[in-house]
């Protein structure tokens, strides 16, 4: 979250990136309701003090009459103290809640507007495939392939669940090992995490656990929920920690599933793999001090650009505008890589994103650094960035790989894993 003193000393600046990031919150009440909580705890304050001097001259007091007069009138400011005390708990709840729902604020060149005024800003390596026959999407190829099957999941879990099977398995598995080993080189340590995570960590991180909004799988009667990435368990695991300054950055790259309700999404652009309830993704995610964050944020994103230059999918990179960040997130580049099977001949579709969250989940997680030799402890900097989402990606190699006699091309950098270099209809 934001500082709360810088809140109420920045209160204009702070409700108009609210209303750029389309959030509703009344950031005048919380500056009201800091006023009086102010007020209030010197109020608390004083009375303790007065408490104080009264107890302390009790045993002063000669005539017994006095002593018990004494004694009264420390019961009355100390039960007025409690009551003062309990009315800035309340006030102080009131103004976590408001504070809680304030976004981060946002990166000066982030592009102003909603998701149609996001900016462009390059595209990858390789060009966009130009077919001389009809383009069959990723659903058509894994049931005609054997790869994909939808309607067992179905029976089993129900819609947005499915079965991998065959040369999807092995892709699957292939672009983890790719993944992962991209990163090592890069100096990311690999961690597999927990699939679960309690409630205060992923409000820490900004995600809704329960109520309607939530698009989360939550635990009944535990306070555990089902991890939606591992952004969550990876900015967890320093939760109320004190780091080295001379440890940062650390650069972190997680495995885990994530486990999403999908909450009304809909639709052909939906279709298949896009939107499921459950997936695997290995994740990057970083610990830095302030100044490092910005160049951590192009470093995440280049080694997204890299990971899909390697593979051979075409793609755009995109600067998020204000109204799609997001909470947590400062500046966000999205990488959207073509699918040829999505829309009306082909367009692109979200399969990573990088974000820069500076100190804003460290606040809520209460990750601190220090530094030796000095007093103090100041907030860490957290970033995290898809390197790969198993269920788009393969989507995008199904779709831009495919051959006009029903087959696909493994990338080659995945072929070493797959062992093989094309995915063919299985004969009867």
């Amino acid at each position: 979250m934001l500082d709360r003193k810088y809140i109420v000393e920045h209160a204009e600046e702070v409700q108009q990136n609210c209303r750029r990031r389309g959030v509703e919150v009344d950031v005048a009440r919380l500056v009201e309701l800091e006023q009086q909580r102010r007020a209030k705890l010197q109020e608390v304050q004083e009375l303790n003090r007065r408490a104080n001097e009264v107890s302390k001259s009790i045993g002063k007091a000669k005539d017994p009459d006095e002593r018990e007069a004494r004694k009264a009138e420390g019961r009355r400011l100390r039960e007025a103290k409690e009551a003062a005390q309990a009315e800035h708990d309340t006030l102080e709840q009131e103004i976590l809640a408001i504070q809680a729902r304030i976004p981060n604020l946002t990166h000066p060149e982030a592009p102003v507007g909603d998701e149609s005024d996001s900016r462009e800003i390059r595209r990858g390596t390789t060009p966009i495939p130009q077919f001389d026959f009809p383009v069959r999407d990723h659903v058509e190829l894994g049931e005609a392939l054997d790869l994909i099957d939808f309607e067992g999941g179905a029976r089993v879990a129900g819609h947005g669940f499915y079965f991998l099977r065959n040369e999807a398995v092995l892709l699957e598995l292939a672009l983890q090992q790719f993944a992962v080993r991209q990163l090592i080189d890069a100096g990311f340590t690999p961690v597999i995490t927990p699939d679960l995570a309690y409630q205060e960590i992923l409000n820490g991180v900004g995600y809704i656990p329960r109520g309607p909004e939530t698009q989360i799988y939550s635990i009944e009667n535990s306070n555990l929920s089902l991890v939606a990435t591992a952004e969550i368990t990876l900015g967890g695991w320093q939760a109320g920690q004190v780091l080295d300054a001379d440890d940062l950055p650390i650069k972190l790259c997680g495995i885990s599933h994530c486990f999403r309700t999908e909450a009304g999404a809909a639709g052909r652009a939906s279709r298949g793999l896009y939107r499921v309830h459950q997936f695997t993704k290995v994740e990057m995610f970083a610990f830095t001090l302030p100044d490092q964050s910005e160049a951590m944020h192009e470093h995440f994103c280049q080694l997204e650009c890299q990971l899909f230059d390697a593979l051979g999918i075409p793609y755009r990179v995109i600067d998020t505008a204000t109204g799609d960040l997001g909470g947590p997130a400062y500046r966000k580049y999205d990488l959207e890589a073509w699918m040829p099977g999505r829309g009306d001949g082909g367009t692109f579709g979200e399969v990573t994103s990088a974000s820069n969250c500076t100190d804003y989940q460290a606040r809520r997680l209460n990750i601190r650094f220090k530094r030796t030799g000095e007093k103090g402890t100041h907030f860490v900097h957290t970033l995290n960035g898809t390197a790969v989402a198993i269920s788009r990606a393969l989507i995008a190699i199904l779709e831009n790989y495919q051959q006009a006699d029903g087959s696909v091309i493994v990338p080659e950098v995945l072929r070493p894993w797959v062992g093989k270099e094309r995915i063919e209809r299985c004969e009867e």
